[in-house]
């Protein structure tokens, strides 16, 4: 499938999404959130991903809504519910799917950008990038899941102080709260995640994906639920061939080969 608006490749089993509104500091229009839903749907109905490695084309990763656009339209609330149908599918996508999400950020990640940095499971970040909201300092409120997403990872104060003072966070400071997973230097972003990326390739996918899942949703259930949930997980992972081999190579003492089977 052609995007407009992204760059989709699959290849040994990274799915390469890359945002691609350079111009636009990668703005979320219309057309990019579309995109995006229909790209990441793409990528979790293919079995041979295993990673997303989601970029950003240009000197930023996301500026977020593409608030200038936003001026010209006519039926801007309207427009916004049509612009986040897609935006929060994708989102919804890239979370709730079986491949790990590793992000590159470079430049800055505001408003919608912060939504994207918080759907991914690991997040490489330039020394350089700099992490703010910005959505109350023009009047608007949060999307894109970050509202969801910060109090989980920042905890609830941290994440009212980013919202309503629009606190512009350095690499190191969103590091240092937990919203970010490694900083490295600039030149060093696009080699570094692309390792990471190629890491998790060639992991135990499905144990991977469970894990994920795991973690998600203990914030909802309760300790009882979550101990059933987490022994039926285990269960089926020493049921895959993943599994199998890990626990072969543990015995062995030889590094495991995991085929994500």
């Amino acid at each position: 499938m052609a995007y407009d608006t992204i760059d989709l490749s699959i290849s040994d089993g990274i799915a390469r999404l890359t945002l691609n509104r350079p111009d636009a500091a990668n703005g979320i229009d219309l057309a990019l959130a579309n995109d995006l839903r229909d790209a990441t749907f793409a990528i979790n109905r293919d079995p041979s991903v295993r990673v997303v490695l989601l970029t950003g084309n240009g000197a930023r990763f996301c500026g977020g809504g593409d608030v200038k656009g936003f001026a010209n339209v006519a039926d801007l609330p309207s427009e916004l519910r049509r612009i986040l149908a897609g935006l929060h599918a994708a989102i919804s996508q890239l979370v709730r799917g079986d491949a790990l999400v590793v992000a590159a950020v470079q430049g800055s990640a505001a408003g919608a950008g912060m939504g994207l940095v918080g759907a991914a499971d690991y997040v490489v970040s330039a020394e350089s990038t700099k992490y703010v909201m910005a959505y109350t300092g023009i009047g608007l409120t949060p999307d894109g899941a970050s509202s969801w997403f910060l109090p989980r990872t920042i905890g609830l104060k941290r994440a009212l102080e980013l919202t309503v003072t629009n606190r512009v966070l350095s690499a190191q400071e969103a590091l240092d709260w937990g919203l970010i997973t490694e900083v490295v230097a600039d030149d060093e972003l696009a080699a570094r995640a692309e390792a990471v990326a190629v890491h998790f390739a060639g992991g135990p996918t499905k144990a991977y994906a469970a894990a994920k899942r795991l973690l998600h949703t203990s914030f909802e259930e309760t300790l009882e639920t979550h101990l059933a949930a987490e022994a039926e997980a285990i269960a089926n992972a020493s049921a895959t061939a993943d599994g199998r081999e890990g626990i072969s190579a543990f015995i062995e003492k030889r590094k495991p080969t995991f085929t994500g089977e």
